[in-house]
């Protein structure tokens, strides 16, 4: 189940310039604004039975169009925008690609490393895609993402 309590993300870097927040979100809910969405209040909500909108045991996917703590690409603002009672630490890495014309190379050895971690703190890994330009080898590849399983 898909939850996105609000919308956004502002720019701060070149590192920003090619991010799909910028493609097609920019040109419905604007560039550099955070917006709550009208599934802000989803985890709580009731059925008209009565019943959790989201039962107990889901798994919920959030902040695809926003950046803030559960899906980043600026880990170093991680720490800073936990919760002051956060205690579950990771539980879960997922890496991919960017994806566009002007993608940055995705490289195979950043991957692995970051997977080796994973496996080391004993925490769930997914390698999503390799965006559009992976680098394995030595060698760069254009790659359509779109057409990875």
């Amino acid at each position: 189940m898909n939850w996105e309590p609000w919308t956004g993300c502002y720019k701060v870097s070149d590192g920003c310039t090619y991010c799909y927040f910028y493609g097609p979100y920019s040109k419905r809910h604007g560039q550099s604004t955070v917006q709550k969405t009208g599934e802000f209040d989803k985890p709580v909500d009731k059925t008209a039975k009565g019943a959790p909108r989201i039962g107990n045991g889901k798994t919920v996917i959030t902040c695809f169009a926003s950046d803030f703590l559960i899906l980043t690409k600026r880990i170093d603002r991680f720490m800073v925008s936990l919760p002051s009672d956060w205690d579950g630490g990771v539980d879960h890495v997922t890496v991919g690609g960017e994806t566009g014309q002007e993608a940055r190379v995705c490289d195979y050895d950043w991957v692995s490393r970051i997977r080796g971690q994973c496996v080391s703190a004993g925490i769930t890994f997914w390698f999503k895609n390799t965006g559009s330009f992976f680098r394995q080898d030595g060698a760069v590849r254009k790659v359509n993402p779109f057409k990875q399983n």
